[in-house]
């Protein structure tokens, strides 16, 4: 009995070991060149749209490699470039107040829409852990009530999202009825690191929207969402699994801008990511779970 007792501790702790290893690897790197690697992954991966690597100089528009150059035009002041990121050796540092910004009529084959489309967004990222970040996407909470789209964000805790990895995606582009906000969103099981490097992504497949945190999704058991109690339908609240998150309703085409690092909410722009952002990429499929792990182990091998 004890030495079944101690196996399974054993077993327990290898487990652990697996799950955190990539994690600490990862804070572990130096990133402090391009890694010709992981690029060479992303661009040749069924599905690529995008690419930004955020190697270029402030004051610059940063611009794309894929299927258009999408130039994305720094708002409310100048970012910094910070010589340490996952892809390209560089990196954006948001202070919690700046964003990238692309308008809607530009975005292209990045406006990603339609029953059973899929979608997967992915981001190299360092976040400070002191504030909702909104890391790119289609995402708009306010104008004509709503043009939310697809949006890759970290902690959304509202709907039990708190400090993880979490997938959006609107067909309506309006909250979630009969709700005040849309609760559409998958959320990954593990916490986002704090100050050091991960990497962050979602998919979509026309039917279920899955969070991953550097490569790996670990589903979650159906569970009370907080904050759905007393609504028309839910005396009791709702019971959903966060992921993978079942939504089989399709993404709208809203008309959103593309943005990276905020959101435009009812008080204006909010979802502020604070840290940096090494690398985001956008796909027109959902990647399967090996292509996802091969794109966050890629960055342990410069």
């Amino acid at each position: 009995m004890i030495m079944k007792y101690i196996l399974s501790i054993q077993i327990l702790l290898l487990i652990s070991v697996i799950l955190i290893q990539p994690q600490i690897l990862m804070a572990q790197k130096n990133f402090s060149g391009p890694n010709e690697a992981l690029i060479k992954a992303i661009e040749s991966t069924n599905g690529f749209i995008a690419l930004w690597k955020f190697d270029e100089a402030p004051g610059n528009t940063r611009k794309a490699s894929g299927k258009g150059r999408f130039p994305l035009s720094e708002a409310n002041g100048t970012i910094e470039r910070i010589k340490e990121g996952p892809v390209s050796g560089y990196s954006i540092k948001l202070d919690g107040t700046n964003y990238l910004s692309l308008p809607n009529e530009n975005t292209g084959k990045l406006n990603i829409y339609g029953p059973g489309q899929g979608i997967t967004v992915v981001a190299y990222v360092k976040w400070t852990g002191e504030q909702t970040g909104f890391a790119g996407g289609m995402w708009n909470e306010y104008q004509e009530g709503g043009k939310r789209q697809y949006g890759l964000f970290i902690s959304l805790p509202h709907y039990n999202g708190g400090d993880q990895v979490c997938g959006h995606i609107s067909q309506s582009g309006k909250p979630t009825p009969p709700f005040p906000y849309s609760l559409d969103y998958s959320a990954s099981f593990q916490k986002v690191p704090k100050n050091d490097w991960c990497c962050v992504a979602f998919t979509y497949d026309g039917t279920y929207i899955k969070s991953f945190l550097n490569g790996e999704l670990i589903p979650r058991e159906p569970e009370l969402i907080k904050n759905t109690k007393g609504f028309d339908g839910y005396p009791d609240g709702l019971i959903h699994s966060k992921n993978p998150y079942y939504f089989p309703y399709g993404m709208g085409n809203n008309g959103s801008d593309f943005t990276v690092g905020a959101v435009l909410l009812k008080r204006g722009m909010g979802n502020f990511f604070k840290g940096q952002i090494g690398g985001l990429a956008i796909f027109d499929k959902a990647l399967n779970e090996d292509e996802l792990r091969e794109l966050a182990e890629l960055t342990l091998k410069q």
